[in-house]
């Protein structure tokens, strides 16, 4: 079995809880109670799980609201799945600056390729390059 580092597990919690915020509700003592159950959850790395899904809490009519300025897709269009990864990396690159943006934008990939349809990584790539281009621009430019 493939080794997957703690912060990629704590991202994929992340994205699960958002996930559950959006297809039941945003209790997010509850959810929190409830992926600290999970199996995975030993091997995440908590402070970042944590700090991510909080920072996500405080931000997420923002994050929410400008979804649709990086697609062409309404908000309602998206799947929850994708709608998740989005929202979870919209915060990470926005507001995680210590991270470099290609690795929020590869680990968000590799969960869409988990987690996501076929050719969701492709949708998800292009959403997360316009929101680089927008939050880190500099990182952003040095780069291509």
């Amino acid at each position: 079995m493939k080794k997957i580092n703690s912060r990629r597990k704590s991202r994929e919690l992340v994205m699960k809880s958002v996930y559950r915020g959006l297809v039941n509700s945003f209790d997010y003592l509850q959810i929190m109670k409830d992926i600290k159950e999970d199996p995975d959850f030993c091997r995440s790395d908590e402070i970042f799980y944590e700090s991510m899904l909080m920072g996500i809490k405080e931000n997420y009519e923002s994050i929410f609201n400008e979804i649709e300025d990086f697609t062409d897709k309404k908000s309602s269009e998206l799947n929850p799945i994708e709608l998740s990864i989005i929202i979870s990396s919209i915060y990470e690159l926005k507001y995680k600056i210590d991270i470099p943006f290609k690795v929020s934008i590869n680990e968000a990939l590799e969960i869409t390729k988990s987690f996501g349809g076929v050719e969701s990584y492709k949708f998800i790539n292009g959403v997360l390059d316009k929101v680089a281009k927008k939050y880190r621009p500099t990182e952003f430019n040095l780069s291509h």
